[in-house]
């Protein structure tokens, strides 16, 4: 079909694409039968799967399904060709198929189009050949080992993609369709591939573009922006771009408005069915997935909408009434300025006044990066790269022309690494060579929009407008040097003939965009003691002025250290000609050139008369100004050394309070001991250094944590980097015989409350206060309130700070404020940890003390919080708030409350369960049974990192690392997924990581015995709603808030009744990965780490969870072998795939912390060094107990709020008082 009549109903209305081919083509259950048909039925491997080759095989599936798509309203359809091409086909060995699969494909679609428009004369109907992503990537290395290697390369890609595209525009379809882009690069090749095909065909059929992004990031899976890989693919004549796959229509939604905002391009959208649930399907229905659509519309954000992922015709279905009388999207405006990009996007335009392209890694301009590529040390030659992006180069320039070098193997092999590394690989690349074929190689290895450096017309104009057209094809943009057949121009009339004649041939004969013409006219050496070089700075710049006048949209740039080149050795001299030079040659119009971004001479600050003689210089004024600056930098002699050495830090050239500021701020310790002993000949005091530079230092580390641009852990390396410098001090303090407290912000009091030994987030909090110079005093875990009150009024702290894992705790916070109320003190107390609340805190303490009581969530909370209770001007309004807050909580507590049903009422709807047809599986191994010490090797695995960041107040999203780790290409493109916002906490996160995998190897060397267990199988059987397990009855409760479905469940429902006459069975459990860490922990306390003690703990808390999950795997498959067959990798074990559950004590189905007594009498947890407190928390705090329950109705679930029927009977049945239970079941009992 015409491309005009497609481009025509664009403009006119929104289009309707097709659904999820593969969710259809699971709904026919086919078989490997189905798959091979008659003519692959003997094929050597497997074919189900290969959805492909049903356009072969079972063309009436594919055929129906098309005409299921049409008949639910699709105006376009997509072949099913997706994996369709020889790279994806090598799984299969049918790379030779390739051809036949798509010209099948188009032929079978052909028809159902004509044959439907025969039937529906009033209908258009676009044929759409998909052309998937491959599965394999060019910009990344799938070997961990080897980021510089590439599974497939540009080539491979293009022939891949132009022998499937050819045979799809054979087969007849309208459209060529780029879908579920992750890969930049990919689909650059496959843009390439399909222009160069439709060109041999003589054929102009519109191509569409689709991408899908990584996560919430907004990123390609390759890690660009959306904006960047716009400007990656402005080169290609694309009708319309788009978003599919990745989200459900909701999400996808930010996504699409940026898209719609830049994109010059018509835009499609084909989300998925909502996200998939944790069985891989999608569960987002037809009514649902049409009300998150409908804004796509009503915004005017799409021109084409379809559905991907788990869609199907019932989907489609609701489009046509959505974009009845909808208008379409009208495309944004072209960029009126140069796009260049990386993983980010670049813009070079006049609001941007100066691009500065980083020149050091380049072999013919720095000895010490030849001698790296030389010795193949990457690694250090990276940190060159790295250091001009920190510095502020936009561009990085490449030059590997050396005649001892492989300049096409280094070249690639160096943007190879760049793109494992983002901190670099965000800013666009200019490719330097005068080869060829360096060129073009080094072209075919970035996704991003780049810069050629440079062609010219030396060779001709043959030469010039082959290379510029290859330039323009690969997309990338160029530096056209001011050169010609003649040789390089040197004077103004030759530098402007060359630009000028350039600009037309370009223009005319290769139609490339003028934004991406870049010119150098050639800045040349000055000051030379040769008279016909004296006028080459102001040549140059007079050439700027007249290229920005009269060619329009192009730019100017060149390689300022030439002019200087006089003048090698001598710094200083160099880098304020170059200042001087950029101050003129930038107000005429220049928008770029190479410089070396560390260059730290400012025009203003070079002294006068200095910068008047360069003016004079550089702008010719007068004759004698280049032999009086010869003789001025003579004179500078001394400063000519200065280019040899490597600089130190710069923040070690810092006056001694700012280093020292700095030194805690960064967290670095290594120059410590130099600094303090320095700082002890300047101040008075030991204590002054204290109160003084560190103390600024860490107020400044509590400001920045406090507004969220430092992190938790950097945050603890400051406290130790601060510990380490008091301990230096220690001595002289200890001498001088004083305290420093002169500078304090205030005295606070911590404590982990009675019965509980949980203490990480205390430490925290208390780390934090720390470093907003709070002076702490830590009282420790298990403190009685009668401690925790005297303590106050020996120490008359400004705040108490109470912290408590476990339910009980909460009980125990309301003991330590009534006793804070009897002993008349009025200090306000601060509340935290895991089972605390807002509302807790409304409802249960602060009613039972007159002064305030907050509860703080979050630990960067605290300062500010304390700031305000501590000063006279804020204090009583934040109060009055507090207060006012506390009573609307109260107030809505009775509209919020859950309605309960009856206990008899539950009861008689616990779950059904048929317990004639089961039969218990007796446990393999039976009494009780220990592990003294279990591998940490095969423990780790395990660990769920999730919830290891979050102990580190990190998004959990971050553990997306533990699956990329070491891969630098993988990790370049997970830290791209994120926003700049949170980028720092990102690479954060990323250390944090790699500290704790350190120390996990660490104690893996040192045959830590840390992990333990405890278990047992027992005959047991539910009465009622207890469980006798053995002889020894263990009381449940049973969910009472009333729920739809009408079924309230127990545990005991899926033990069988003992009414029953059989056996069933229960296990008991008990993990440890804490016994014998204290001696480690206490070895880093005593060298002031608290990072490594934290670091520890965190890690041991998430151990004995691994633990607990292990030791589960085992029981299914081993121990008690109700799941001999089990299969599942570890995280199909988070997501709860398997049969059994193993409620633990203190969990939302067992929240009976002091079950763990009945436990104890079970398996006696002291075999395995764990002992409980009388409220029945356990010690090391990293240990976890439960119940084994393995019916396969079993499921986990919250208890929630239960009346007070059901806590009496529980108490009745625990042979407790009513305030005892009233205590455990704190959270539960409903008010």
């Amino acid at each position: 079909m015409d491309k005009d009549i497609f481009l025509n109903v664009l403009k006119e209305r929104i289009l309707i694409l097709d659904g999820g081919m593969g969710t259809m083509v699971q709904g026919f259950k086919l078989t490997e039968k189905d798959y091979r048909g008659e003519q692959f039925a003997g094929w050597a491997s497997d074919l189900k799967g290969n959805n492909d080759l049903l356009c072969i095989t079972r063309p009436d599936v594919i055929k129906s399904i098309h005409r299921q798509y049409l008949d639910a309203g699709a105006d376009i359809f997509a072949t099913n060709t997706f994996n369709a091409n020889a790279v994806s086909m090598e799984d299969y060995g049918m790379q030779g198929q390739v051809r036949n699969i798509n010209l099948a494909a188009g032929k079978l679609a052909r028809e159902v189009a004509d044959g439907f428009m025969a039937e529906h004369p009033g209908r258009t109907i676009f044929v759409a050949g998909s052309v998937g992503p491959t599965n394999k990537t060019a910009s990344m290395s799938p070997d961990v080992s080897d980021p510089a290697y590439r599974a497939v390369t540009y080539m491979d890609l293009y022939d891949a993609y132009k022998e499937q595209v050819d045979a799809l525009v054979d087969g007849g379809v309208d459209i060529i369709l780029f879908e579920t882009t992750f890969d930049t690069l990919n689909v650059k090749a496959g843009l390439e591939a399909a222009e160069t095909v439709l060109k041999e065909k003589g054929k102009d059929l519109p191509i569409m573009l689709s991408l899908t992004l990584s996560a919430q990031g907004g990123r390609t899976f390759s890690g660009q922006t959306l904006r960047a890989f716009l400007a990656s693919v402005q080169h290609a004549n694309i009708v319309s771009v788009g978003l599919n796959c990745s989200f459900g229509a909701a999400d996808m939604k930010p996504y699409l408005v940026e898209l719609a905002k830049h994109a010059p391009y018509y835009i499609s959208a084909y989300p998925n069915a909502g996200l998939p649930n944790s069985f891989g399907s999608y569960d987002e229905t037809p009514e649902k997935m049409a009300v998150h659509v409908k804004p796509f519309i009503d915004e005017g954000l799409v021109n084409i909408l379809g559905g991907c992922c788990g869609t199907t015709p019932a989907h489609i279905a609701k489009y046509p009434e959505l974009i009845r009388g909808a208008k379409p999207h009208v495309p944004a405006s072209k960029p009126g300025c140069l796009w260049l990009s990386g993983l980010e996007l670049l813009e070079v335009k006049p609001d941007n006044n100066f691009v500065n392209v980083g020149e050091r890694c380049n072999v013919a301009g720095s000895r010490k990066f030849l001698r790296l590529i030389k010795e193949e040390n990457y690694e250090e030659a990276l940190t060159i790269a790295r250091k001009q992006v920190e510095d502020g180069a936009q561009v990085i320039d490449i030059n590997m022309d050396d005649g001892m070098l492989d300049a096409v193997k280094e070249m690639t092999t160096f943007l190879n690494l760049i793109a494992s590394e983002p901190d670099i690989s965000r800013v666009p690349v200019m490719i330097d060579s005068s080869k060829w074929e360096v060129i073009e190689k080094g072209l075919m290895c970035v996704q991003g929009k780049s810069i050629v450096n440079s062609i010219s017309l030396k060779e001709g104009e043959e030469v010039f407008l082959r290379h510029a057209a290859r330039i323009k094809q690969l997309g990338a943009a160029t530096v056209v040097m001011a050169f010609d057949e003649k040789g390089q121009a040197d004077t103004f009339e030759r530098k402007i003939e060359i630009c000028g004649r350039a600009y037309r041939l370009l223009r005319e004969k290769v139609d490339f965009d003028p934004n991406g013409i870049i010119f150098d006219p050639n800045v040349l050496a000055i000051a030379t003691g040769m008279e016909e070089h004296d006028r080459y700075g102001l040549d140059f710049i007079r050439a700027v002025e007249w290229i920005k006048k009269n060619l329009p949209g192009a730019k100017v740039s060149g390689g300022v250290s030439n002019l200087s080149f006089s003048f090698r050795g001598n710094n200083y001299v160099r880098e304020a000609m170059h200042s001087v030079f950029l101050y003129h040659a930038i107000g005429k119009g220049m928008d770029m050139g190479i410089v070396n971004p560390s260059s730290s001479v400012l025009y203003e600050d070079i002294e006068p008369s200095f910068r008047i003689l360069l003016e004079d210089v550089i702008l010719a004024r007068r004759p004698e100004a280049a032999e009086e600056l010869i003789a001025y930098a003579q004179e500078l002699h001394v400063r000519a050394q200065e280019g040899g050495e490597e600089k130190l830090e710069i923040w070690r050239e810092y006056p001694l309070k700012e280093r020292l500021e700095y030194a805690l701020v960064k967290g670095i310790g290594d120059h410590l001991e130099e600094d303090l002993q320095e700082a002890l000949k300047v101040y008075p005091r030991a204590v002054d250094i204290i109160d003084g530079p560190l103390m600024s230092g860490m107020n400044k580390v509590g400001e920045l944590f406090g507004i969220g641009k430092m992190f938790l852990p950097q945050v603890v390396k400051t406290a130790r980097t601060m510990k380490k410098a008091v301990a230096i001090l220690q001595p002289a303090i200890e001498a001088e015989k004083i305290s420093s407290d002169s500078a304090k912000a205030g005295k606070v009091l911590f404590a982990t409350v009675k019965g509980d030994v949980h203490d990480i987030g205390k430490n925290i909090v208390s780390i934090v206060l720390a470093c907003n110079n709070y002076e702490v005093i830590d009282l420790g875990v298990m403190v009685p309130a009668d401690v925790i009150v005297k303590k106050a009024m020996e120490e008359k702290p400004d705040l108490v700070c109470l912290s408590g894992l476990i339910t009980p705790s909460l009980e125990e916070m309301v003991h330590v404020a009534d006793e804070m109320q009897k002993a008349g003190l009025s200090i306000p107390i601060m509340v935290g940890g895991a089972t605390t609340s807002k509302l807790h805190t409304a409802i249960k303490i602060a009613p039972h003390y007159d002064y305030p009581v907050i509860h703080v969530q979050d630990a960067s909370q605290n300062p500010l919080i304390a700031a305000k209770l501590l000063n006279p001007d804020t204090r009583d309004a934040y109060v009055d708030r507090l207060n006012s807050e506390y009573e609307a909580l109260r107030a809505s507590i009775d509209k919020k409350k859950e309605i309960l049903v009856s206990l008899a009422e539950a009861r008689a709807n616990c779950p059904k369960t048929d317990w004639a047809s089961y039969n218990p599986v007796v446990p393999a191994q039976s009494g009780v049974q220990v592990i003294p010490s279990l591998p940490l090797e095969e423990i780790i695995p395990y660990i769920h990192w999730s919830f290891f960041f979050s102990a580190w107040k990190l998004n959990g999203r971050f553990s997306e690392i533990a699956q990329i780790h070491g891969c630098d290409t993988c990790r370049a493109a997970w830290l791209a997924e994120f926003p700049e916002a949170d980028r720092a906490k990102a690479s954060e996160a990323v250390r944090l990581y790699e500290d704790a995998v350190k120390l996990l190897d660490c104690l893996v060397e040192m045959k830590a015995e840390y992990c333990k267990a405890v278990y047992g199988f027992f005959p047991a059987n539910s009465d009622g709603d207890n469980i006798r397990i053995g002889d020894v009855l263990l009381p449940v409760l049973r969910q009472q808030a009333k729920k739809e479905e009408g079924v309230y469940k127990s545990l005991a429902d899926y033990v069988m009744p003992i009414s029953g006459g059989r056996t069933d069975y229960v296990g008991v459990f008990v993990v440890t990965a804490g016994v014998g860490v204290e001696s480690l922990k206490e070895r880093f306390e005593q060298e002031g780490d608290t990072y490594h003690s934290m670091l520890l703990q965190t890690l041991t808390d998430r151990l004995a969870e691994a633990t607990a999950e292990y030791l589960h795997e085992k029981v299914r498959k081993e121990y008690w072998g109700y799941a001999p067959d089990e299969s599942l990798s570890v995280s199909d074990l988070y997501k709860v795939k398997y049969q059994g559950i193993r409620p633990a004590v203190g969990y939302p189905s067992l929240p009976d912390q002091l079950l763990n007594d009945t436990l104890d009498r079970l398996l006696d947890m002291s075999r395995i060094g764990v002992r409980l407190t009388e409220n029945g928390a356990m010690y090391p705090t990293a240990t976890i107990s439960g119940l084994y329950i393995a019916h396969p109705d079993s499921q986990y679930f919250m208890i929630g709020p239960i009346d007070e029927e059901q806590m009496k009977d529980y108490a009745c049945r625990r042979n407790l008082s009513e305030t005892e239970v009233r205590k455990l079941l704190n959270k539960n009992i409903s008010n």
